[in-house]
C-alpha cells in the first residue's frame, strides 16, 4: 500500500498577512521539494495577534479571499494538500477557521468549536465557536484526514468523532500558549489522541516565545515519527496504511467501544 508524505511546518505568523504569506509560500516550496504531499500549518496563519484585539476583525478574509487563493497556488504550483488557520469573517466576531486546500480549491473547512476560554485567555471576546459536532475531512491516496483545533485538543470527543466518521489522521494546527507545564500537556494530549483513537496525529505549532513547539507526527501507537524542538522548522514522514491496519488489527479499540459521542 502507498504511503502518503506528510510535512509540518512551524512559523511565526504576524500582523504582516503579506510577509505570512510569502512564508507559507517558502515553506511548501520546501516541504514540496522533499517530497511532501500534505503540508500542515498552524493556527491562524493568515493572521496573528497578541493580544488577541479589534484587528482580528479588521483583517478576518473570506474563504474566496486572498489567502486562500494564495494557498491555491501554492498547493497548485507544487502539487500538495495544504492544511492551515484562517481567519474568517463571520459577522460581529470573526471564526477560528481551517482551511484544506489544494490546485482545485478548498476541499474541507472546519471552525473550532473549543474557544481558549482558559489560563487567563478569553478567545471568545473575538471568536465565534463553530458548530459542535462538525466533521471535516479530506482523502489522500487512501488516507482520510480530519481537522481539529488547538485546544480542541483537550475534549477528546472531537477526535473520537472525526474517527468515527472515517479518518485515520488527525490534523492539529495549534497556537499552542507557552506557560507552566503546557509543553507537557501538549506532548501528552497528542499522543493520548494517537492512543485512544489508534490514528495518525499531524500536529503543526508556533514556536517559541508565544507558542510552545514541539510540532510532531505521530504514529497510531503514539511514537514520534518527526518533530521539531522550539524553533522554525519543518519536519516530514511518511504515513503508512499498512502500519494503520497492523495496529488496529492487533488493538481493535474503535471495534470494542461501548459508547456514543453525543454534542451538548
Amino acid at each position: 500500500m502507498p504511503s502518503v508524505l506528510v510535512a509540518v511546518c512551524q512559523f511565526a505568523p504576524t500582523v504582516d498577512r503579506a510577509g505570512n504569506l510569502a512564508r507559507i509560500a517558502e515553506l511548501t516550496a520546501d516541504a514540496a521539494s522533499h517530497g511532501a504531499q500534505v503540508v500542515v500549518l498552524p493556527e491562524y496563519a493568515s493572521y496573528f495577534v497578541d493580544p488577541m484585539d479589534a484587528s482580528l476583525a479588521e483583517n478576518a478574509e473570506t474563504l474566496d479571499g486572498e489567502f486562500v487563493r494564495a494557498l491555491r497556488t501554492a498547493a497548485s504550483a507544487h502539487g500538495v494538500t495544504i492544511v492551515a488557520g484562517l481567519v474568517e469573517t463571520a459577522g460581529d466576531r470573526v471564526s477560528n477557521t481551517l482551511v484544506a486546500v489544494d490546485r482545485d480549491g478548498v476541499r474541507a473547512t472546519y471552525r473550532k468549536q473549543h474557544l481558549y476560554d482558559a489560563f487567563g485567555q478569553t478567545e471568545s471576546d473575538w471568536i465565534a465557536p463553530g458548530a459542535p459536532g462538525a466533521v471535516e475531512t479530506f482523502e489522500i491516496d487512501g488516507l482520510r484526514f480530519g481537522m481539529m483545533t488547538c485546544y480542541d485538543l483537550r475534549f477528546p470527543e472531537v477526535a473520537r468523532t472525526l474517527v468515527d466518521a472515517g479518518a485515520d489522521v488527525l490534523v492539529v494546527p495549534a497556537e499552542w500558549v507557552r506557560g507552566p507545564l503546557k509543553e507537557h500537556h501538549w506532548t501528552t494530549l497528542l499522543a493520548a489522541r494517537a492512543i485512544e483513537n489508534t490514528a495518525f496525529v499531524v500536529a503543526a505549532d508556533h514556536p517559541a516565545p508565544i507558542g510552545v513547539g514541539r510540532s510532531q507526527i505521530i504514529d497510531p501507537q503514539g511514537v514520534v515519527l518527526a518533530g521539531l524542538a522550539s524553533g522554525v522548522g519543518i519536519a516530514l514522514a511518511a504515513l503508512d496504511r499498512a502500519e494503520l491496519e497492523r495496529v488496529r488489527t492487533v488493538n481493535p479499540v474503535l471495534r470494542l467501544r461501548r459508547y456514543a459521542v453525543v454534542p451538548r
